[in-house]
């Protein structure tokens, strides 16, 4: 199940960039706080790829992000990114650590690869949200209506309208 959410909102996510030139794509956004599109993609991406480059070591540090500016000014190459991330979600569950510096101080943090996949679902969720700001002001992108909401919300209204 959350395999299939996580490939969802990646699903989402490509079929947005199907959409967007280069320019639209890499162009700083007023809404986003002069931030791209690409930037926030690139965010939600790079994040999956750590987990995914870092699972075998056992320990996952998100810092660690390449920042790749080829994933944040092509469009297709973020696409094509994407998929690779989708082809190589499926792992077994196993305990990791989290490693990470804040404020001066390296914290390890027991975890395992099925929460930090919610995490990076969660994640995703919240960056699509704040790329739809900029999308929903245009006349020519068609955005799923989910796109960007947390699966619990979409749950809710679905009960609410019943």
């Amino acid at each position: 199940m959350l395999i299939t959410s996580i490939n969802n909102a990646l699903s989402e996510l490509s079929e947005m960039l199907k959409q967007l030139s280069k320019d639209d794509y890499s162009s700083p956004c007023y809404g986003l706080s002069n931030a791209t599109i690409g930037e926030h993609t690139r965010h939600i991406i790079e994040m999956f790829q750590c987990l995914n480059n870092q699972y075998e070591s056992g320990i996952v540090n998100y810092d660690l992000r390449k920042r790749d500016s080829l994933i944040q000014t092509d469009p297709e190459f973020a696409a094509k990114s994407i998929q690779e991330i989708v082809l190589n979600l499926d792992k077994e569950n196993k305990n990791l650590y989290l490693q990470q510096l804040v404020d001066g101080e390296e914290l390890l943090i027991e975890s395992n690869y099925n929460r930090e996949l919610l995490y990076n679902l969660e994640h995703c969720i919240h960056h699509q949200a704040l790329i739809k700001v900029p999308l929903l002001q245009s006349d020519f992108i068609k955005v799923n209506v989910n796109f960007g909401v947390a699966r619990s919300t979409i749950e809710y209204r679905n009960q609410c309208a019943q």
